[in-house]
């Protein structure tokens, strides 16, 4: 199977809740990743809400990110 994020929820600052096809969520901290210049415009929240889903989360300037490692480097919730 290949692996999808189905739902996305904003939690709060750099934070999103992620669903994925196999029916596990985490939530994860984007905060860490804002170094990277692929992330850097995210610092600003109004811009980091802004995500879109297709299969992943995606921004407008071009980011996105691999569900395995949302799966990976999430917290498992419940």
């Amino acid at each position: 199977m290949i692996l999808k994020v189905t739902d996305v929820e904003y939690l709060g600052g750099h934070t999103l809740l992620c669903g994925f096809n196999n029916g596990e969520k985490r939530k994860m901290d984007f905060a860490p990743l804002l170094k990277y210049p692929a992330f850097e415009e995210l610092k600003d929240e109004k811009m980091f809400v802004q995500f879109g889903l297709l299969d992943t989360i995606f921004w407008s300037n071009g980011a996105d990110i691999a569900p395995e490692y949302l799966l990976e480097h999430g917290e498992k919730v419940a």
